[in-house]
């Protein structure tokens, strides 16, 4: 994987300030921006966080390169590291609210509203679609979120699927338009996937959106396709390993739409290696079976491969039609690419 390197055009609360040197950070992805501010808190002496990606030179979406980034300075920083620039457009059309001079002080003002931090509040990533900080308390770390107003209420989604499994999601401590503040979810991503986390989540999420079944009860609704016996329900869009933790819990339900439950099995399908997809069938279709023995889910697994790259490249494309220009890069192609993965599997 190619390393990341990055030049930063700095805003101070006096105005522009200018533009870093090249400078190397620890890890490749583009949206994870911990290792950005700590290098700028080290050259500059002030804490900062990165409003948005401007460009990239290089590398492979969405990793390494030469990466640039609009960053904010919380304090005036040392200005004998900066070099002179053009200063970032005010605005464009499509960027994100918490992309804009002041937002992030703002979003953090609100979380300490609901929470006492024990230290300063961490940036961990960001991009068009969402910015994540970590915050610190006496309880241990808690997640502030913010997300563009295209998102569903990302807190209102937990909170119901907590009505009737509590351990399945993160525990909402405030939540607001566009911004939600959770407990964390302990333990790391459930990379590389194995039987025994298709097992723990797989069975607790259908027993859910079993109970969840009837009318929609979120904005926006997915692909149709035909039931096979399986309700319309709450389906958490973006349903890969990459969103579970080790400790049980599922995380990320910005992309959550009322559809057809086969949408998030035929997710975590295509995400899988082929050693395990045989297993995730076999556990879905048995927990489907469990609470709808008349149903036939792996007929809807196999109709679902389709409704699934279908859905995938209309969220693509709403994606793209929705950020500013600089940062459409993380999903350009993708809809083309989804309706051809549709063609390949009819022909």
């Amino acid at each position: 994987m190619s390393g990341r390197s990055i030049i930063a055009l700095v805003s101070a609360p006096s105005g522009f300030a200018g533009r870093t040197p090249v400078i190397a950070v620890d890890t490749p992805d583009w949206y994870h921006v911990e290792p950005v501010n700590a290098a700028l808190e080290a050259l500059l002496g002030v804490r900062t966080s990165v409003l948005r990606m401007i460009g990239v030179e290089g590398g492979e979406r969405p990793c390494g390169g030469l990466v640039t980034y609009h960053v904010e300075a919380h304090r005036e920083p040392d200005r004998t590291h900066l070099e002179p620039a053009e200063e970032p457009e005010a605005d464009a059309p499509f960027r994100v609210p918490f992309a804009r001079l002041g937002a992030l002080d703002e979003l953090v003002a609100w979380a300490d509203g609901h929470v006492e931090r024990t230290g300063p509040a961490v940036q961990v990533r960001t991009w068009n679609l969402s910015t994540v900080h970590r915050l610190p308390t006496g309880n241990g770390p808690v997640w502030l979120k913010a997300v563009p107003s295209f998102f569903g209420d990302e807190g209102a989604v937990i909170r119901m699927v907590a009505e009737h499994d509590p351990t399945l999601v993160p525990q909402v401590i405030a939540s607001a338009p566009q911004r939600v503040l959770l407990t964390d979810a302990p333990g790391d991503k459930c990379w590389p996937v194995t039987p025994e986390h298709v097992e723990l989540i797989l069975p607790r999420w259908v027993a859910v959106q079993n109970a969840l079944a009837g009318a929609p009860r979120v904005r926006g609704t997915a692909v149709p396709m035909p039931s096979f016996g399986l309700p319309d329900t709450l389906t958490h869009g973006d349903f890969h390993p990459g969103n579970w933790r080790r400790s049980g819990e599922i995380i990320d339900w910005a992309d959550a739409v009322w559809g057809h439950p086969a949408l998030d099995a035929c997710r975590l399908i295509a995400y899988c290696g082929p050693e395990i997809r045989d297993h995730i069938r076999k556990v879905w279709c048995e927990a489907w079976l469990a609470h709808r023995p008349d149903s036939d889910p792996l007929i809807a697994l196999d109709v679902g491969r389709r409704a699934s790259h279908l859905h995938n490249a209309v969220k693509y494309q709403h994606f793209l039609d929705n950020v500013e220009q600089s940062e459409r890069i993380y999903h350009e192609g993708d809809a083309q690419a989804e309706l051809r993965a549709v063609l390949a599997l009819l022909r």
